[in-house]
Order: C-alpha cells, then sequence, then structure tokens
C-alpha cells in the first residue's frame, strides 16, 4: 500500500486466525504472543512503517512495550474493560492522516468501523502472507551482506 506508515494489529484475532499461532496459543499464550512479535519485526524494520500490536486487558492500566527497542513498535496491552477494538479505533481517529493507517484483522465489524474513519483494513491472511515475504527478504539481505563480508575479509589489505 502506498503512503502506509503505520500498521496497526489486532494482536488476540491474529492469534486465532494464524494456524500456528492458534496451536500455540492452547499451550501457552505469552508464547504465542511472542512467536507473533517475532513475525512482525521483518515487516516493521523492512519497510520502515510504525508498527502497533494491540491486545486485549491485561490488568487495571493501559500498558506499552516496546519489545524490540525502537519506539515505532508498539504494544498495547489494553487496562481491563477495555476492547483491542476500542484502542484500534482510538489510534486510527486520533492520527492525522488516517488513510495512512493500515488495521490487520478478520473481525468485520471491526473492518467497517476503520474503514469508515478512512483506514485502510487487511485480512490475517493477508498479514501472514507479507511477514512471509519481509522475513524472506530479511534473509536474503542478510545473506548478501555475509556474502559480501567474506570477499572484504577475503581481500588481504592493501599495503
Amino acid at each position: 500500500m502506498s503512503g502506509l506508515t503505520h500498521l496497526i494489529i489486532d494482536g488476540s484475532n491474529i492469534l486465532h486466525a494464524w494456524p500456528e499461532l492458534r496451536a500455540l496459543l492452547k499451550r501457552d499464550r505469552d508464547a504465542a504472543r511472542a512467536r507473533l512479535i517475532d513475525r512482525l519485526a521483518p515487516i516493521h524494520d523492512l519497510e520502515a512503517i510504525r508498527l502497533t500490536l494491540v491486545f486485549d486487558g491485561r490488568g487495571p492500566e493501559l500498558v506499552v512495550e516496546h519489545p524490540v527497542g525502537p519506539a515505532s513498535f508498539s504494544i498495547i496491552y489494553t487496562p481491563a474493560g477495555t476492547t483491542a477494538d476500542d484502542v484500534i479505533e482510538q489510534l486510527v481517529a486520533r492520527s492525522a492522516t488516517p488513510a495512512t493507517c493500515l488495521v490487520a484483522t478478520d473481525d468485520q465489524a471491526e473492518r467497517s468501523t476503520i474503514e469508515a474513519a478512512g483506514a485502510a483494513w487487511c485480512s490475517a491472511r493477508e498479514l501472514e502472507a507479507r511477514s512471509a515475504t519481509a522475513s524472506q527478504r530479511q534473509t536474503a539481505n542478510t545473506a548478501r551482506l555475509n556474502r559480501q563480508t567474506a570477499k572484504t575479509w577475503r581481500t588481504p589489505p592493501p599495503c
């Protein structure tokens, strides 16, 4: 999507939509969340966009974490009584340019709400494909850099 600057993800929805994560979620919720973060990091890193992953209720207060360092990759845990959908809608509504926001969810009611606010939408399946593509690109970039480094170290330094 041209002009995209903020990818907002309905975390619980994606955990239940991706088969790999759904299976892991049954055994270990924290591990499933960590795996989702790992799968999303290449999108953030390669596309140089803001990425916000929103999960439903985790205690009395809203919690924001930055798992990979940069503030441009955020995880939000909503306070009890507030849904991820509520926070996602607020993020879109408060954006100066909602058209630059892309929300990933399979929740059709949420899709209608965010599209009415001017944001774009993608399905869980589309997000999964985007994640796989970004991961492949990241692997290819790393291999290319490793080959360049190997050539540099094979060449004797000039005297």
